[in-house]
Parts: C-alpha cells; structure tokens; sequence
C-alpha cells in the first residue's frame, strides 16, 4: 500500500538526518507528496518529475490506455502497459530499449502489477501540496504519457514550477543538462537555516 512506500522513504530521509532536496519519478512522485504532508520537516524541495498529475485512477487521461483503464484491472493494466512498453510503440531508439528489457527482466511482475493498481487510487492531495511553503518542481516531457496542459494545471495548483523539456517520460535521460540547471535554481530558491 501507500504507506509502505511512503514509510521506506522517510526511514531513508531520517538517516540523512536534515531536510532533502526529494525527486520523486513517475510513481514515486506520489510517494514523495504523501511523505512530505506526513514529514514536512525532512523537504527542503520537491521535485515531481512525470508523476501522475490527477488524483483518482491516474491513467484515464493517458492517450492509448486511457479509454480502457476504468474498464479493466490494475494487474491487466500492469500487464498491459509491459506489453506496450516492450514492442516499443513509442520508437526509442534500440539502446534505450535494451535497458528496458532488461529493467523488466529483474523486476517483479507482481511489484509494477501492485504500483499500477495503487495508481488506480492516487489521493487527491493537490490543496495540501499547495499549503506547503518549500519550493516545487514540476518537471516533464513534451511527450509524457499525461498530456503536458494537466501537469500544467496540476503545477499551478500546487504552487509549483513547470518545467517542460524535450522528449517522452524520462527528462532525465533525453534532457539531463536542462534538468539539473533548473534543479539547481529549485535548490537555490530553498530558505533555510542550512542553505541549499
């Protein structure tokens, strides 16, 4: 569930010991937002790069599954997200793909079935996002899986940054320059007692 996750990220953040600049990716941007609101004290920014932008079931918006997604499963969207992923209907080029693969050959089934379905449940927690005073990033794609106006609408509710570069759902990888400057100005923005 939920708090497993979110539990497992603020036993890390507590051995560090002192406030973290936190990047959550994908779904763990979720994780990362609900172990800020529990744990405030240990942010000193948020970084929400492709994380689902819409609370509720997260893929209803995506432009292939989307239509589907309230019909079937978690465990059949899981299943049929690898599918998509693995034949490559996106067209990354082949090395990209060869991590892929093999990324999918040492992960669990059950463990991306389990992540799709919390997905399905993504709390709605953009008024409390919005109450925390930390600076926040919302960094994508222009060819994320979410459409890039609701990471947009999602930003500016929780008073946050948009930052949209190029590419699909991993910036960090087609844009890693563009990215880690507009990090660095994320960090620099952070107040603190211990700087940034």
């Amino acid at each position: 569930d939920y708090d497993l996750y979110v539990q497992d990220l603020l036993a890390v953040l507590d051995v560090l010991g002192e406030p973290a600049h936190v990047l959550g990716y994908s779904f763990a941007g979720v994780i990362a937002e609900l172990a800020l609101l529990r744990r405030p004290d240990r942010f000193r920014t948020l970084t929400l790069m492709s994380a689902p932008p819409e609370p509720g079931l997260a893929f209803r918006s995506v432009s292939i599954l989307g239509p589907l997604s309230p019909l079937v499963s978690g465990p059949v969207s899981a299943d049929l997200i690898v599918w998509g992923v693995k034949r490559n209907f996106v067209r990354v080029p082949p090395s990209r793909m060869d991590f892929v693969r093999t990324r999918f050959k040492y992960t669990r089934r059950q463990s991306i079935r389990d992540i799709i379905t919390l997905m399905r449940h993504v709390p709605d927690v953009r008024p409390r996002l919005a109450a925390q005073p930390l600076p926040k990033l919302v960094a994508v794609g222009e060819h994320d899986v979410w459409p890039n106006r609701i990471h947009a609408g999602f930003a500016r509710a929780i008073k946050g940054r948009l930052a949209v570069y190029r590419g699909g759902h991993s910036p960090c990888e087609t844009a890693p320059n563009q990215l880690a400057r507009d990090l660095l100005a994320l960090y620099g923005d952070a107040s603190g007692p211990s700087g940034p």
